[in-house]
């Protein structure tokens, strides 16, 4: 089976788009819904209406502008991580500062593109994003470790600790973790809590950046 036919058989990815741009999210919608995998459930124009939105509709890809009313795109990412959503976000930015986009990224984020991207790019990054990819430029990863608390170091974890950790790195799910490791998925899941404790990481996307900067994978 073909790769597009194998995402058709999954059944689409159901995306969220939030901008407070109608002209913008009408844009979106009209591009997103020709494509045969993704299908757009719903809009919001901010960030409290997002929130809510991705807990009604449970989403599983979020396009998040980050300048919004109320409740702007970060506080939105908090929101969503407090409450243990599982849409993963790929934010939508006008910002080209590193700086501008790291505290989305520290806050629950898989990646982020600028609004003036491709089409088909965007298309693709929803895909990758949803797969469990995290989405980021060189200069971005940097800002987002440069002081960043890493505990004990990699030399702290167990071997089962680092196989784990290679395995977020690759964008892995605790199911595919556990499916290739051969583990339980509770097991996977108190491996990552304490792969995080240890090198004073907050999420998946600051492991994943550890692993690679640490030559794990």
């Amino acid at each position: 089976m073909s790769e597009p036919a194998e995402r058709a058989a999954a059944g689409p990815i159901r995306v969220l788009v939030v901008d407070d741009h109608q002209v913008v999210r009408h844009g979106l919608r009209t591009f997103l819904d020709i494509q045969d995998d993704i299908e757009v459930v719903g809009e919001a124009g901010d960030g409290s209406e997002a929130v809510e939105q991705a807990e009604a509709l449970r989403p599983d890809v979020m396009l998040l502008d980050l300048q919004l009313p109320s409740v702007d795109g970060v506080e939105a990412l908090r929101m969503l991580r407090d409450r243990g959503n599982p849409t993963r976000v790929l934010v939508l930015t006008s910002f080209t500062e590193p700086a501008k986009v790291v505290p989305a990224l520290r806050a629950g984020a898989s990646g982020y593109l600028f609004k003036d991207v491709d089409p088909d790019a965007l298309a693709q990054s929803i895909r990758a994003v949803h797969a469990g990819q995290v989405l980021l430029e060189p200069e971005v990863a940097a800002a987002l470790l440069k002081g960043e608390a890493t505990g004990d170091r990699v030399d702290a974890l167990t071997e089962r600790e680092r196989e784990v950790l290679a395995e977020i790195a690759r964008g892995r799910s605790n199911r595919e973790i556990a499916r290739a490791l051969v583990l339980s998925e509770k097991t996977v899941k108190t491996h990552v809590s304490s792969i995080l404790a240890k090198l004073g990481l907050a999420d998946r996307t600051q492991a994943a950046l550890y692993a690679v900067r640490s030559g794990l994978i």
